[in-house]
């Protein structure tokens, strides 16, 4: 479900077009084109059959990976992962202002962003594409019959039909959950369990609008009132999540105590002091400093998760985001802070004993605290002025004003 947001830097955009874009000022997630099921008789569930596509920048990605790794899929589908830096897509072609994500491999030439400013090295984390050979995701795109102009991570590939499966990273955890489970290394990991499931789509209605696309909203609002708007619902969000892991080492009482919609809420928290406070402009307050249960709960996952950990690659995402958008960071100057530490103590409760599946979560409150509303989110004085909380937005993904993205 991931695109990574695209600006244009031949030309600026005329308030008649933003209006089309941005109604309002605000940033609208583009839908994924391909939402089909491995499991299906078109696409069985076969090992060695499957080729994900990430970016380890993309917190939806990041999720669908961590995914992978939890269940031991590793020998089941094979991954490639991009460089985090984007790139113009045709280069040769000085009508077609596209940037986007690029293969490289491991030692390559260092990037630069897309006015040719910076120098971002191809680490051991980049892997080519093997099926196509391509050069660009939008190239795998392209050969796998892609109509819309959306460019996104996480993507997943039928190797033997070379066609694209899905795009959609809410429907690819759900698929690694359980599609592949005749092979998978860990099929008794459930990240989507029954006896929770209201509980995971109450977190949702609001961690995905508010947390997830919400500092997107703000980040990439085009107008004072979208971002304030987006803002105010934002920190109320946070606030509420807050409260309510004060008395609750994850989200649900789920046994094996991780769940999908902790994964999604810890990729985009794990992100946040390094990239979106500054970035986004999402800088009311900090989880290192000012909440204690979140940063705590992001400590927790990373130290107790091996399969997380292993997605969780904070150079690439602090990389692509400062080096990918020279509208908005011209030069591709780079914070030197990465972020809290993660390997001090979580605090929270007895270490989970087997890292990489998900068990030894204790039972605790799991009662939903009650949302904020606008009026108790405490805001500097004149930082934000009157604003009002957002409403949810559907579960889409942005690419490009440079020809379409977001991450």
């Amino acid at each position: 479900m991931t695109e990574m947001y695209q600006l244009d830097v031949a030309s600026a955009a005329t308030s008649a077009s933003l209006e089309k874009t941005h109604p309002g000022g605000k940033y609208v997630r583009k839908a994924s084109e391909f939402m089909h099921f491995v499991g299906t008789d078109r696409f069985p569930a076969e090992a060695g059959r499957y080729h994900l596509y990430v970016s380890m920048a993309c917190p939806w990605a990041a999720g669908v990976l961590s995914a992978l790794y939890l269940k031991g899929l590793e020998k089941v589908i094979s991954v490639s992962v991009v460089h985090p830096t984007w790139q113009r897509t045709r280069p040769d072609d000085p009508n077609d202002k596209h940037n986007g994500w690029v293969f490289r491999n491991p030692g390559d030439a260092p990037l630069s962003n897309a006015l040719g400013f910076g120098k971002f090295d191809c680490d051991d984390a980049c892997v080519p594409d093997p099926v196509f050979g391509a050069e660009t995701l939008r190239d795998v795109y392209e050969a796998g019959g892609a109509k819309l102009f959306k460019f996104s991570t996480p993507l997943l590939l039928d190797k033997k039909t070379k066609t694209i499966v899905n795009n959609e990273s809410s429907q690819l955890l759900r698929m690694f959950n359980s599609a592949f489970n005749d092979f998978a290394e860990h099929p008794e990991v459930d990240l989507f369990p029954e006896a929770q499931e209201a509980a995971l789509e109450s977190f949702n209605d609001f961690i995905y609008p508010d947390i997830n696309d919400g500092v997107y909203k703000c980040g990439f609002a085009k107008s004072q009132e979208a971002y304030e708007e987006a803002m105010v619902a934002l920190f109320a969000a946070l606030d509420r999540v807050e409260a309510h892991l004060a008395t609750s080492r994850y989200l649900t009482d789920a046994p094996q105590g991780l769940t999908w919609i902790d994964l999604r809420l810890y990729h985009t928290l794990v992100r946040f002091d390094p990239v979106y406070h500054t970035y986004f402009h999402t800088n009311l307050k900090r989880i290192e400093a000012d909440y204690p249960n979140l940063l705590g709960f992001v400590r927790d996952v990373w130290q107790t998760f091996e399969g997380v950990r292993r997605a969780t690659n904070i150079k690439h995402f602090v990389e692509h985001y400062y080096s990918s958008h020279p509208v908005l960071n011209t030069y591709a100057i780079v914070p030197m802070s990465r972020g809290p530490d993660l390997t001090v103590p979580h605090g929270r409760a007895p270490n989970v004993d087997a890292p990489t599946t998900l068990q030894g979560h204790d039972a605790a409150d799991t009662t939903v605290v009650t949302t904020a509303s606008a009026k108790d989110v405490q805001l500097p004085r004149g930082s934000l002025g009157a604003a009002t909380p957002g409403s949810a937005a559907g579960d889409a993904v942005p690419q490009a004003d440079v020809g379409a993205g977001a991450a």
